[in-house]
């Protein structure tokens, strides 16, 4: 209870001390009051031109094209003219098209046009429902609606232009990549042709090698059993053909199981130049003139031997007995000639398919390195292809939008609200003003006045002094002249009454013109 009694009077003393030294309350009061009151009082008044649109981003062709077309979200594309819409490039669309450009005498100037644009052009969204609102404040009525509606015009502009500034920036991109890509192809595609026509006969994915390969060993395989069977059959005419002939006659021609049907002494000498012809066409070519030597004591062999067998031949067929000879031994010659002609053409077509079949071995360490390289130049192929592919049906779906674009535009724009001429000022709220310069002045001058009286304290009781210097107070003189003391603290209330009283009425009378001004506006446009 005590703390609570001494907390009221050092409040009290507070008072009165601010109330001793309320001349700093009448000079603040009269050094901001009249000064902010002018200032209020001739601030122009400023219209707001207000417009609201409606987005609306449904479209009944989007669930129809999807899939089919790219589709971009409407969404996102108002979020981001929304971000951008007060950018410096814009802000100055909106100054040139308003010619507020033309006002601006300096570089400074235009600066702070721009600046003020952005500061002053202010657009909201009210929530999902996709409406938004643009104003702007501007002394002047008209130029407030001419920048609202060319903003509304660039944000719906912006945002049309922006789509189909992108649809042609990727209908371009995709033309350039396409036509990188139809050459690369073109460029792929000779590659591989080039590649199969020069190893045609030796890629096994096309299975021409292998199968020329097990084709040729079975027609080798074949070819030597068909000289087998031949020269069986040799045997057989010449033992027929020999009866019972004695061994020991004066021809060398005997049955024998060698390569010749039948031996002669010509035979071991036509093998051995024979070993001899294939050693010296291994070291030279055929123009060379033991080569050419060699050949030619082959044939005079060769002749020789045939000349022999056919005398065996004349001899047998006059040595026959109680048998048309001539006519059976003529037969077996044809016979036995044909037969040798046979193996003849059969041991060329053998030494063919060897030297084809040793070609193919030959290659076959060839193989994997082509198989590598077909590889490598088939995926190269397949990826440019496939790109290239992708590219063209992204170009179907590009051209697809376009034309849904052309026909019915994913984004609406729905004026709610036009822009309109304000006939009455918005602004400045001079009440919120006068009020605000009333309150700064006098709290200015009640807080210097109690700073004053703490800095220099005014004693009004005597325990002020006792709580202050700690010695005892015995007793109170009072002032002689108290009458006088009266009369002067009369005098000075009656002034700061009257400084007080004249600043209020000026606030009142502000106050009242505003507020008639207010009624005027409201009557003549109600």
């Amino acid at each position: 209870m005590q703390d609570l009694q001494q907390t009221i009077e050092q409040i009290i003393d507070y008072l009165k001390g601010v109330w001793i030294k309320k001349r700093y309350v009448m000079i603040c009061s009269w050094l901001i009051c009249p000064i902010g009151f002018i200032y209020v009082a001739s601030m122009p008044d400023v219209y707001k031109s207000e417009a609201r649109v409606f987005v609306d981003t449904r479209s009944v062709l989007q669930p129809l094209l999807r899939g089919l077309a790219i589709q971009s979200n409407p969404q996102q594309e108002i979020a981001m003219m929304v971000k951008t819409l007060l950018s410096r490039s814009n802000l100055e669309i909106i100054a040139r098209e308003a010619d507020l450009d033309i006002t601006a005498k300096s570089a400074a100037e235009y600066e702070n046009l721009i600046a003020s644009l952005g500061n002053n052009i202010q657009l909201k969204s009210a929530g999902r429902d996709n409406i938004y609102t643009i104003s702007y404040f501007n002394p002047n009525a008209e130029m407030a609606k001419t920048i609202v509606q060319e903003t509304l015009d660039l944000f719906v502009e912006g945002t049309h232009g922006n789509s189909r500034k992108d649809s042609d920036s990727a209908t371009q991109f995709i033309e350039e990549q396409i036509d990188e890509y139809e050459t690369r192809l073109v460029a792929a595609e000779q590659r591989v042709a080039d590649f199969k026509r020069k190893y045609a006969d030796m890629l096994p994915n096309q299975g021409s090698f292998l199968q020329n390969y097990n084709q040729l060993e079975k027609e080798l395989e074949n070819t030597k059993l068909t000289i087998k069977e031949t020269e069986q059959q040799m045997k057989t005419l010449i033992g027929e053909a020999n009866g019972s002939r004695a061994e020991g006659d004066q021809f060398s021609v005997r049955p024998s199981n060698s390569k010749f049907a039948l031996t002669t002494r010509y035979d071991t000498r036509i093998e051995s130049l024979e070993a001899n012809l294939d050693q010296l066409m291994l070291k030279y070519t055929k123009f060379h003139p033991d080569v050419i030597e060699a050949n030619n004591l082959l044939q005079s062999l060769k002749e020789l031997r045939e000349k022999e067998i056919e005398e065996y031949y004349s001899s047998n067929e006059n040595n026959e007995n109680g048998a048309p000879a001539g006519s059976i031994s003529s037969e077996l010659k044809l016979e036995a000639t044909r037969l040798q002609g046979q193996i003849a053409s059969l041991k060329v077509r053998q030494a063919d398919y060897e030297s084809k079949i040793n070609a193919i071995k030959q290659k076959i360490d060839l193989v994997p390195q082509i198989e590598a390289e077909s590889t490598a130049l088939n995926r190269d192929y397949g990826i440019t292809k496939k790109k290239y592919e992708e590219l063209l049906t992204r170009k179907e779906s590009n051209e697809l939008s376009k034309k849904a674009e052309v026909s019915s535009d994913d984004v609406k724009f729905r004026v709610i609200d036009p822009p309109l001429a304000p006939q009455k000022p918005s602004g400045p709220n001079r009440l919120i003003g006068y009020i605000a310069v009333l309150l700064i002045g006098f709290s200015s001058g009640l807080a210097i006045a109690f700073l004053i009286s703490q800095i220099n304290p005014i004693l009004l009781r005597a325990n002020q002094l006792t709580s202050l210097t700690s010695y005892p107070v015995f007793g109170i003189v009072s002032h002689l002249n108290t009458q006088e003391i009266r009369k002067s603290n009369r005098n000075r209330l009656l002034v700061f009454i009257a400084s007080s009283g004249v600043i209020l009425f000026t606030f009142a009378a502000l106050v009242g013109f505003e507020l008639l001004h207010i009624n005027v506006y409201a009557r003549i446009f109600s």
